[in-house]
């Protein structure tokens, strides 16, 4: 009984996140990755700077750093000191660097110069977990993976689909509540939603387009 009731629970979730994508499908229909990028590895390098850091923010240090350093050849004999100068802005500009560095020399060393399709050989890098490999699988290779960063977990949370707080369990139970083929778009649209809508501090329930399937958990009535 108490497992039926399980299966229950889980199938509701399943129905209320089918509805909720759907409507935000509608909403958001341009909903994309915001960090600019031409290929696997500026995606990879822009999403190991993006931590802590607004992705405006990225975008405005990648360019010259990639004009500068364009493949994981030219990265790995990067002067230190220089890669600490470009990404200063985007802040722990000392350890991001290293990590730029450090992940363009394993590249050439492992893997060919080329960014591997694969999640545990792109967690081995310096600076990747599991949020930035499935940000590098899901847009470059078209592997589905839920990466759960501040505006997905909280939005997660405040809509009633977890109770967790750590980014890898909230990453596992999604993925047994969203549809597989949803996953990477599902980022982008919670993203899209959190920023316009439904913010940390204010949440506009009263214009949301999804309240009405949403416990709006946390939020003072």
């Amino acid at each position: 009984m108490a497992r039926q009731k399980v299966s229950l629970r889980l199938q509701e979730k399943q129905r209320r996140m089918r509805e909720i994508l759907r409507i935000l499908k509608r909403i958001y229909p341009e909903a994309h990755c915001a960090l600019i990028h031409k290929n696997p590895f500026e995606l990879l390098i822009a999403t190991i700077l993006s931590a802590q850091c607004t992705d405006e923010r990225v975008n405005l240090v990648t360019p010259p750093l990639f004009e500068k350093y364009p493949d994981a050849h030219a990265m790995s004999e990067a002067p230190l000191k220089e890669l600490e100068k470009l990404v200063q802005s985007t802040g722990f500009y000392k350890n991001k660097a290293l990590s730029l560095k450090t992940t363009a020399q394993l590249l050439v060393e492992r893997h060919g110069d080329q960014v591997p399709a694969d999640q545990d050989a792109l967690v081995g890098l310096r600076g990747v977990g599991r949020k930035t490999a499935n940000v590098v699988l899901g847009n470059c290779f078209g592997i589905p993976g839920i990466v759960v960063d501040t505006h997905v977990g909280r939005l997660c949370r405040r809509m009633g689909f977890t109770r967790a707080t750590d980014p890898v369990k909230v990453e596992h139970e999604m993925m047994e509540i969203v549809d597989r083929e949803d996953w990477t778009l599902s980022n982008h649209l919670l993203i899209d939603h959190g920023r316009n809508l439904c913010s940390a501090r204010r949440p506009l329930c009263g214009e949301c387009p999804i309240s009405s399937l949403c416990p709006k958990v946390g939020v003072a009535r």
